[in-house]
């Protein structure tokens, strides 16, 4: 949109899209949150979103975002990634955060790489500040919060590997 925030995303992402040819950036502005902007491998559907703009302590979300989108690897153990490879559904995430929150971004980050290794996960980061009738609307009270498909997934900080345990119910059956 035409609001100051999207003028300050705009310059922020022209700035990494002239850091590397492997990075370009394309504006159609279909998005439903605006200012807001997706990060997806050529020829994908996108499965991360910032929907605000990913400064101070989400910053290094963004950077990791863009690292392992285009795949670099993560620091995860093998079987974490194995576990969230073979989750099986779909699952829309949207995490509300503030950029002065000290734990969102382990969240963010989290949902992120779970975006990146099953295209089953979607994710976005919302900063709350930018969306506050929303934030009004859903009550929210503390960040992160967590929505799942809609519902409240979780509150407070929460590892991957927690983030996995509540979603793969099918761990003993495969064991």
């Amino acid at each position: 949109d035409d609001s100051a925030a999207a003028q300050e995303m705009r310059g922020l992402l022209a700035d990494i899209a002239e850091l590397s040819t492997k990075v370009s950036l394309r504006e159609n502005g279909d998005a439903a949150l605006r200012p807001s902007f997706a990060i997806g491998r050529p020829g994908e559907a996108a499965r991360i979103s910032f929907a605000g703009l990913p400064m101070g302590h989400e910053f290094t979300s963004l950077v990791l975002a863009l690292l392992q989108t285009g795949g670099h690897p993560a620091k995860v153990d093998a079987d974490v990634i194995e576990q969230i490879k073979v989750l099986p559904g779909t699952f829309e995430f949207q995490t509300f955060i503030s950029l002065s929150c000290h734990n969102c971004p382990d969240v963010v980050q989290a949902l992120n790489l779970m975006a990146v290794l099953n295209p089953g996960v979607s994710h976005t980061m919302i900063d709350g500040a930018l969306f506050q009738d929303i934030v009004n609307q859903r009550q929210i009270m503390a960040v992160p919060t967590m929505f799942l498909n809609g519902e409240e997934f979780g509150a407070g900080r929460m590892t991957i590997e927690e983030i996995i345990a509540k979603l793969d119910t099918g761990t003993a059956a495969r064991d």
